[in-house]
């Protein structure tokens, strides 16, 4: 990782056009070294997700490059390595593990993000029918000790259709379903990084499940 994490320190410092041209071997060897990462986290996926079967890195890669249209930063490139790893790819929607590689802003995480109204309608549906089986996934010891509490925005009030005084109310309420954990760049460095990887996305793996049986 250090190649990686070397050269978005120094795009950080240099977010230009310009910059980027004279350094376009150093983007293409961190870039390689990314590809390589997600290839072994999606063979260590693959191991108890068949959903991420044949998938190819590029398949799970964001673009480097920023869409500044309607933004008031005009700076051309992230500042950060971002991979999607789901059944798919990165475009579909479904439950994703996903890797976030910053220098001194990583994290991996998981689950779905603002699903379309469709996926939400499913989802809630399913967390009015079966509860209990969120509830003991996100509740688990291990769950809570690897990624802590489900986060992700929520409405004010009751979602249409539900009561406000439901007995999952607070469940019900939430837009998108997340998880996630801090990593951080002496971890990234580490050896055993991808196969301590590999078995947190193995502890998320019933969390995108009960998802996934919801959206189906």
């Amino acid at each position: 990782m250090k190649r990686i994490l070397s050269f978005l320190k120094e795009l950080k410092a240099n977010n230009h056009r310009d910059w980027m041209q004279e350094h376009k071997k150093d983007y293409e060897e961190a870039k390689d070294e990314f590809k390589q990462v997600i290839s072994k986290l999606l063979e260590g996926i693959g191991q108890f997700d068949e959903g991420v079967h044949g998938l190819q890195p590029k398949d799970c890669i964001f673009r480097l490059n920023r869409d500044v249209r309607f933004s008031k930063d005009k700076s051309p490139y992230k500042t950060n390595f971002g991979a999607a790893m789901m059944e798919g790819g990165r475009k579909t929607g479904n439950p994703t593990y996903y890797i976030h590689i910053q220098p001194g802003n990583s994290f991996i995480a998981g689950g779905v993000y603002m699903p379309e109204a469709e996926n939400l309608k499913k989802i809630r549906q399913e967390i009015d029918y079966n509860p209990q089986e969120l509830k003991r996934v996100v509740e688990s010891t291990e769950f809570k000790g690897t990624f802590g509490a489900m986060t992700g925005e929520q409405l004010k009030t009751a979602p249409k259709g539900y009561p406000k005084d439901h007995p999952n109310i607070e469940l019900l309420r939430f837009k998108s379903f997340i998880v996630s954990k801090d990593v951080s760049d002496k971890q990234l460095s580490d050896k055993g990084f991808i196969q301590n990887t590999v078995e947190d996305f193995r502890v998320l793996y019933p969390f995108n499940q009960y998802f996934s049986v919801a959206m189906s």
